[in-house]
């Protein structure tokens, strides 16, 4: 028996074989009622530029803390064609995520092999701009709703100034998305997270793939987007996956664990890899992967899920192990001819990265005006604009957020306030010189406690950037127009209360006020350079503490010049602190 490679199925003419009825109903409709397994999906006349993808002896080796190296994935070969639903399956330690990295070209250690679209080498600037990637974990602020996180994406994956009839109808298709993935009647619910209640763990799944969907790109690699999900919810996506990739022509390949019986048959094409080291073990039609394995001398029973017993079959020291005889089998009988195939497919050039940007711009975009063929789907200023309107939006709806940098400081600000009250009516002494080294050590302290709501961000901003939705200019300009003038804000506020109470010349003001707010601008600067660079709030609370001390300590008034040790003097020239207090 003769079993053909990934995508290498031929149709059998109508004499041959009975044709089943093919579904021509409207994007919207299959997505709301996704049909079966078995029931063919017509293409649609807006359908995306397809793009097949080949790799070649693609493999991966780690190296250990110790120095030695560990074979992560053998090399190993395929091809998927445009408008397929691939899975990706082995047990835990195959490699799958890996192989779907590379082909996603997300993994940033060295690997061997290549891989190419439309038979060209991925181009490294605008590869991103026709693929989508939906990875393990669920980054997004607990303040967003479920509506316009994917709308955000749909906004910046789009092609600027595509908007006549494919603007209008982003908004249509968003409600299709949600419809299809369950999400509609929480549309407007916050995403919520460990200190904000919002929507559940399962939707929260759902809303990341619907937004990989939502970039409308070519290729869509989805990395365990049903861990974590019921049976009935992974069917529901995967259904939704199978009407995306048919009707938008769009290549979809998925790392699953173990779907039941009615979600298997949802893929076209299975992968099978077996662990220690990670081997192919199957790349064939879905379909005929139970025959195969009956031919291998591995039947299915009747009752039984495939998939698990596949899983059995390929799990090393498993009871049913049969790992080895199985690769074995598959450089008998499956990689001559997939070997051959890959081949052809190199060989074969289709159309590059540009010019399927090009032919989707002359198909939906504006007449007279060129294809946007930069690194990202849209210009700078539409970057910063969308950014800035999550921003406000979350900020606003934060009341943490606007508690902290604003209600906190002018209740200190009171507080401190009553307690030098009238200390400008006096004579000038040690009073007053405390006033002041107070008041700027409160403006000193006022932005360390945004350093883990900062590290947050910067979670997701890494997830977002890496998907070429912006660029990282944009994140930190939005940082400093929101966030900097709120704390700003802040400061200013409490300084003026306190200095109010205090009953000191108003002349002093403007000096005063000047000095303590470029104090504060020192050290948020300071504050958000850790946060940029510490992996945990913890940590960066740990690499912050020692340069607020030094600073609050070599200030001209605790340790000054003449009683601190010679060689230490230089530190003075360096501490913010000691500048504001002169």
């Amino acid at each position: 028996v003769q079993f053909p490679s990934a995508l290498a199925v031929r149709v059998l003419p109508s004499d041959t074989m009975s044709q089943p009825t093919v579904i021509r109903s409207t994007t919207s409709a299959l997505m709301q009622q996704p049909p079966a397994a078995d029931v063919p999906i017509e293409k649609s006349q807006g359908a995306l530029q397809g793009a097949s993808l080949t790799f070649k002896d693609l493999s991966f080796t780690a190296t250990l803390p110790n120095g030695e190296s560990k074979t992560i994935l053998e090399p190993c070969s395929g091809h998927f064609e445009p408008d397929q639903l691939v899975a990706i399956m082995g047990p835990s330690g195959c490699g799958k995520s890996t192989l779907l990295d590379m082909l996603a070209m997300k993994k940033t250690s060295q690997y061997s092999g290549e891989v190419l679209v439309n038979g060209h080498a991925r181009d490294p600037v605008l590869f991103r701009r026709i693929a989508a990637y939906v990875g393990q974990e669920d980054h997004m602020p607990a303040h967003w709703k479920v509506r316009e996180a994917l709308e955000f994406n749909a906004t910046l994956k789009w092609q600027h100034n595509a908007t006549g009839s494919s603007r209008k109808n982003v908004g249509g298709f968003i409600d299709n998305l949600l419809e299809a993935f369950g999400l509609s009647s929480v549309a407007d619910t916050y995403i919520g997270g460990a200190q904000v209640r919002g929507i559940s763990g399962g939707q929260r799944r759902r809303v990341t793939l619907a937004r990989g969907v939502a970039a409308q790109a070519s290729i869509l690699f989805c990395d365990e987007p049903t861990s974590g999900l019921s049976a009935t919810d992974a069917e529901l996506c995967v259904k939704a996956l199978r009407v995306i990739a048919k009707r938008l022509n769009v290549l979809v390949l998925v790392v699953i664990h173990q779907p039941r019986k009615e979600v298997a048959k949802l893929f076209d094409t299975l992968v099978l890899l077996t662990s220690n080291p990670g081997r192919m073990a199957y790349c064939g039609p879905m379909a005929q992967a139970s025959s195969y394995m009956a031919a291998c001398g591995y039947p299915i029973p009747v009752q039984a899920n495939p998939t698990d017993l596949y899983l059995d079959l390929l799990t090393p020291g498993a009871e049913s192990d049969a790992s080895d005889a199985l690769v074995a089998a598959f450089v008998t009988r499956q990689k001559p001819q997939l070997d051959q195939v890959v081949e052809e497919a190199c060989a074969v050039s289709g159309l590059t990265a540009k010019e399927m940007l090009m032919a989707a711009w002359e198909l939906k975009g504006p007449a007279g005006k060129g294809a946007w063929l930069g690194s990202y789907a849209v210009p700078f200023y539409v970057q910063l604009r969308t950014l800035l309107l999550r921003k406000l939006h979350i900020t606003l709806r934060n009341p943490a957020a606007m508690s902290m940098q604003i209600f906190m400081p002018t209740i200190m600000g009171v507080v401190l306030g009553t307690i030098f009250q009238g200390i400008g009516k006096t004579e000038f002494g040690i009073p007053q010189v405390s006033f002041i080294f107070i008041l700027l050590t409160m403006l000193s302290l006022q932005s360390l406690p945004l350093m883990p709501a900062l590290i947050e961000e910067r979670a997701f901003m890494k997830h977002e950037t890496s998907e070429r939705l912006y660029k990282e200019s944009a994140h930190i300009l939005t940082t400093m127009f929101v966030t900097v003038p709120l704390s700003l804000i802040g400061a200013a506020i409490q300084t003026l209360i306190i200095y109010a109470f205090s009953g000191l010349p108003y002349e002093f003001l403007p000096t005063i006020l000047g000095w303590t707010l470029l104090l504060f601008f020192m050290f948020d600067a300071l504050f958000q350079c850790v946060a940029a660079v510490a992996p945990d709030g913890e940590q960066a609370m740990t690499m912050a503490t020692p340069w607020l001390v030094v600073f609050m300590l070599f200030n001209g008034l605790i340790v000054t010049k003449a009683t601190a040790p010679v060689y230490l003097r230089w530190v003075f020239e360096i501490s913010p602190t000691s500048y504001a207090m002169q």
